[in-house]
């Protein structure tokens, strides 16, 4: 079987990959000649995900799953969430994003949080949506060099390291995308 996973981030491709069986070929965006910069101007993480899922099938004709996620402050009313690639800008600079999220929380305690990630898929007349969540916390400061995006200060519930501090497949366990991801293989092996 062949999908394409609608991102241009290299570095969850990289991760997603790493978690479907060999059966399935995994194409980038990049690998169907898809260069666009998708849309993502739904209100809701589940939104976004079909947009782009929509967006590949239609314009490109292939099987495609696209996902979304948004970190969820309880200090801050769930912001980022919707706004987290974004949050502190159009660039979309991860860095930017957490010294914005830190200087925000700066003097709080309350610092509990959740990642979600949906999945959409979009499989010939099939739309299938897989959500996965993971509790934390944000840290007081940057730690970990691996990972993207908030891992650097995003520490998972009963664990002491970032996500960024974790090794890739610690992360994949136990992660909103992992779990997501998880779904989504459970059900591709239920269509054969």
């Amino acid at each position: 079987m062949e999908l394409v996973f609608a991102t241009h981030n290299k570095n969850k491709f990289k991760e997603v990959q790493l978690l479907l069986p060999k059966h399935i070929t995994l194409r980038s965006l990049e690998d169907i000649g898809c260069f666009d910069e998708i849309p993502e101007t739904a209100d809701s993480i589940e939104g976004n995900a079909i947009l782009k899922a929509n967006y590949v099938t239609e314009h490109y004709g292939y099987p495609c799953f696209a996902d979304d996620t948004g970190l969820m402050v309880d200090a801050l009313d769930g912001a980022p969430g919707v706004y987290s690639a974004r949050y502190a800008g159009t660039e979309k600079s991860s860095e930017a994003n957490m010294d914005k999220l830190l200087e925000e929380l700066k003097g709080e305690t309350h610092r509990e949080a959740k990642f979600k990630t949906t999945i959409a898929l979009h499989l010939e007349r099939e739309k299938v949506l897989f959500n996965g969540i993971v509790l934390g916390e944000i840290t007081l400061e940057k730690s970990g060099a691996e990972g993207f995006g908030y891992d650097p200060i995003f520490k998972p519930q009963g664990y002491d390291k970032t996500f960024a501090e974790l090794p890739i497949t610690v992360k994949n366990e136990i992660s909103h995308r992992g779990k997501a991801i998880k779904q989504l293989i459970a059900y591709l092996k239920n269509l054969k």
